[in-house]
C-alpha cells in the first residue's frame, strides 16, 4: 500500500511595501513614483501620487485647464471652510469657552462655497450635488452617480461625467477664469 504524500508548505508571499497594495490599486491609478530628498533627514524617499478625477480629466482632455483651476479652488475653499473635516470633542476643555466657534477665514470660505452652489442652481442641483461631493469630498464620479438620483432614477456614469464638465465650466466662469462672451 503506497503512503500519503505530505503537501509541501510554502512560506505566504510577502507583500511589497514599497508599492501600493492591491487592494488601492483597485479603486484608482498613481502616478509615476518621484525621487526626492526628505526635508528632515535629507535621506533619499520615493513618493506616489494617487490621481484625482480632476487631474485625470485634465490629463485626458475631457475638461480645459480653467476648468481644473476652478475645480482646485473650490476644493481649496470646500477644505478651508473645514465642511470636509470630522466631527470631534474636545480634549481640553476650559470652563465658559464655546465649542462650535468657527474663525473668520471659515466664514468666508463657506460664504464662497455658497455663492459657488448658487451659480451651479444651489445644492439640490444636478451640479450644485457633483460639486459637492465629487470636487469637494472627492467622491468618485460613478460612488457619487449610484448614491445620487433624480426622478427615482439612478445617474448613469457618463452622465455623472458630463454633470461633472458642467459643473466645472460654470465654476470657472463663477470664478473669473473664463470670459462671459466666450461662453455665450
Amino acid at each position: 500500500m503506497a503512503g500519503r504524500r505530505r503537501a509541501k508548505r510554502t512560506a505566504p508571499e510577502r507583500e511589497d511595501l514599497s508599492k501600493p497594495s492591491p487592494w488601492r490599486l483597485q479603486h484608482g491609478g498613481f502616478g509615476a513614483p518621484v525621487r526626492e530628498a526628505d526635508p528632515e533627514t535629507g535621506t533619499p524617499v520615493q513618493h506616489r501620487r494617487a490621481v484625482d478625477t480632476l487631474g485625470l480629466m485634465l490629463a485626458n482632455g475631457t475638461i480645459t485647464p480653467e476648468m481644473h483651476e476652478a475645480g482646485e479652488i473650490f476644493r481649496g475653499l470646500f477644505r478651508s471652510a473645514a465642511f470636509d473635516g470630522m466631527a470631534t470633542s474636545q480634549l481640553l476643555r476650559i470652563p465658559g469657552t464655546r465649542v462650535d466657534t468657527i474663525s473668520m477665514q471659515q466664514v468666508e470660505s463657506r460664504r464662497r462655497v455658497a455663492a459657488a452652489l448658487d451659480a451651479l442652481g444651489g445644492h439640490d442641483s444636478p451640479g450644485g450635488s457633483c460639486a459637492w461631493f465629487v470636487i469637494g469630498l472627492e467622491f468618485s464620479v460613478r460612488e457619487w452617480a449610484m448614491r445620487q438620483g433624480w426622478a427615482g432614477r439612478t445617474v448613469h456614469g457618463p452622465v455623472g461625467q458630463g454633470i461633472l464638465v458642467a459643473a466645472l465650466g460654470t465654476l470657472a466662469m463663477h470664478f473669473g477664469l473664463t470670459p462671459r462672451s466666450r461662453a455665450a
